[in-house]
């Protein structure tokens, strides 16, 4: 499956529950790490682990298995890699905190609608 895929079953799973401002970032020009950086936040604790988890699950049926997982259970910021994409869910706290928008500003932001 290519990284475009994964990353449009990515964005399904976080619309599916409610993950609000989802972004996605083409890092594949700026850096070798992958070629898909999502972004979304939750409103709180529970909201953000329920978006990991489909996530986690879509990918799982769609044949992709998570490589890692770091932050579940304080869940201010997940990280998890699936290689070609890395999926980030914050709280709205943290998100604002890190800015990663910011820092992967050299990478193409790409609609929704578009992945």
């Amino acid at each position: 499956m290519d990284s475009r895929e994964m990353a449009r079953i990515a964005v399904k799973a976080l619309e599916d529950k409610k993950g609000e401002d989802i972004r996605i970032i083409d890092i594949s020009k700026v850096s070798v790490l992958a070629d898909y950086f999502i972004i979304a936040n939750g409103s709180n604790t529970n909201q953000v682990q329920a978006l990991v988890d489909n996530v986690q699950e879509e990918l799982f049926q769609a044949g992709v298995e998570a490589k890692q997982v770091e932050g579940y259970n304080t869940a201010s910021w997940i990280l998890m890699d699936f290689g070609d994409i890395i999926v980030h869910v914050f709280s709205q706290e943290d998100r604002l905190f890190y800015d990663l928008e910011r820092i992967w500003r050299d990478g193409e932001f790409i609609s929704t609608q578009d992945i």
